[in-house]
């Protein structure tokens, strides 16, 4: 049989499938197509440069060996990556090799040059005290171990790591993290400054707020003192600069900071930038700004689905030595959808209001004190948002509910949609058995023993009861 690039990619899949975790392999490998077969040269398409490094880097020992497994001692890999991705139908992309070493960048460190010392003005330095050393400006709370993964947030994660790892030193570089209000953009990009400062703790990190930069911009413009400013700036090995997209508007400190942003990054030196919107997206920057911040990897924060935000909460009452209960916690992640900052704001003020009035927080206390955070939209289950729940639950058609077929799997969800409607509503067994398809007392009497018998007997069953429980619970 001829070999085709896709069946040897595909043969290289199930190797390597067996040999990392199921999400490493979903992450990585999944979004990679086979491109073409020449000879012993097998080339893949990755979605980024940022991919590349992270393949060379973590993978390139099993990478190698699966190419040779299928294609001999002679077979090569060669990636096709893609640069750009334009509106066009076909997006930019450019060819590189796997050396087999790990990705190594060009970039080389410049001799700064001007060293921090005693002769220039550091700018967080209150007037009239000395500082030997350069506070990071950071808060030793936020790090990788308490930033919780979901699929929300993992491409932006990973990216931090590696710049962790290697400030300057990848291709992403700036590494800018966007994304709405409160969904951790500024907790990521400090504990990337806390793990540089762990891991190589002679580097000069510096964290600053963009409106913190503005502020001391125009003191140094009103004492003089601009070219202080600027080379203490330059002489900084990893910066971070939170909320860029409050330079709007400031024409001249987008200049200096243009300025600083070009010597830095042209120094070898590390910048991450974060901000609410995606470069394209910001208006009243100038376009050579956001031409740079297009240079290196551009990550999003997402909205964190309910298992994230529910692993979140686990984490935060870990760190705080409290345990609650599941129903808790999912009722908190259910109904705090918007960010994690609401979402942590909300716990906060469960664990005060447990503990200033001595109660132990279950699922009614957390109903009622979390009102302010909650959207009250209490009302009378009905019997036709049951029925909505267990056809989507069992991704079955409402129609065919209420109709009169005996298929097993629609007589199952007519079944348990009786049982709740029963157990949930003021609705007589005369008005359940009409509303789903007509049928009489007698009929809707038969379904709940049914049930009630399936869940003594059946664990699967019972399992499919309590997870819609729990959903009406949350309604």
């Amino acid at each position: 049989m001829e070999k085709t690039c896709t069946n040897v990619w595909n043969s290289c899949l199930q190797i390597i499938k067996d040999n990392i975790p199921a999400q490493s392999f979903k992450t990585w490998f999944e979004p990679i197509k086979a491109l073409r077969m020449e000879g012993s040269v097998l080339t893949i398409q990755v979605p980024s440069l940022f991919f590349y490094e992270w393949l060379e880097e973590h993978y390139v020992q099993l990478l190698r060996k699966t190419i040779k497994k299928q294609l001999g001692d002679d077979g090569r890999l060669e990636y096709n990556i893609v640069v750009e991705q334009s509106s066009a139908s076909k997006p930019y992309t450019t060819n590189m090799p796997s050396n087999g070493n790990g990705a190594e960048s060009k970039n080389q460190s410049m001799p700064i040059p001007i060293s921090i010392n005693k002769d220039i003005k550091n700018p967080f330095v209150i007037p009239g005290l000395k500082k030997l050393n350069v506070d990071p400006q950071l808060n030793r709370q936020y790090t990788f171990e308490n930033f919780v993964e979901g699929d929300c947030n993992r491409l932006a994660r990973s990216a931090g790591y590696a710049v962790a790892a290697k400030p300057g030193g990848t291709s992403f570089n700036p590494l800018m993290i966007y994304g709405g209000v409160g969904l951790g953009k500024t907790h990521l990009a400090q504990a990337i400054g806390n793990e540089i400062k762990r891991s190589l703790p002679d580097k000069l990190v510096l964290y600053v707020s963009c409106e913190k930069f503005t502020q001391q911009f125009v003191d140094a413009l009103k004492h003089n003192n601009i070219n202080d400013f600027v080379n203490f700036y330059q002489a900084i090995d990893v910066l971070i600069m939170d909320d860029v997209h409050n330079f709007a508007g400031k024409e001249k400190t987008q200049d200096f900071f243009f300025h600083i942003f070009n010597h830095l990054h042209q120094s070898g030196k590390q910048l991450i930038i974060t901000s609410d919107k995606a470069p394209k997206d910001l208006a009243g920057l100038e376009e050579r700004l956001l031409s740079r911040f297009k240079w290196g990897l551009s990550a999003d924060l997402q909205i964190p689905d309910l298992e994230t935000r529910m692993a979140i909460l686990k984490n935060k009452t870990y760190q705080d030595g409290i345990e609650l209960g599941d129903d808790v916690i999912e009722y908190v992640a259910h109904n705090i959808d918007n960010n994690v900052r609401e979402l942590e704001g909300a716990m906060v003020s469960l664990l005060a209001q447990s503990t200033l009035n001595r109660k132990e927080i279950d699922l009614n206390l957390a109903k009622q004190m979390l009102k302010n955070f909650v959207k009250n939209s209490s009302k009378e289950i009905s019997m036709e948002y049951i029925q909505n729940l267990v056809c989507e639950y069992f991704e079955v058609p409402i129609d065919m509910v209420k109709s009169q077929t005996r298929k097993r799997e629609i007589v199952q969800a007519r079944q348990i949609s009786m049982y709740l409607a029963k157990a949930h509503t003021k609705s007589s067994l005369k008005s359940i058995g009409h509303f789903f398809g007509g049928r009489d007392h007698s009929t809707v009497i038969y379904a709940c023993q049914t049930v009630e018998d399936l869940i003594d007997t059946d664990k699967k069953f019972k399992g499919y009861v309590a997870d819609i429980q729990k959903k009406l619970k949350m309604s």
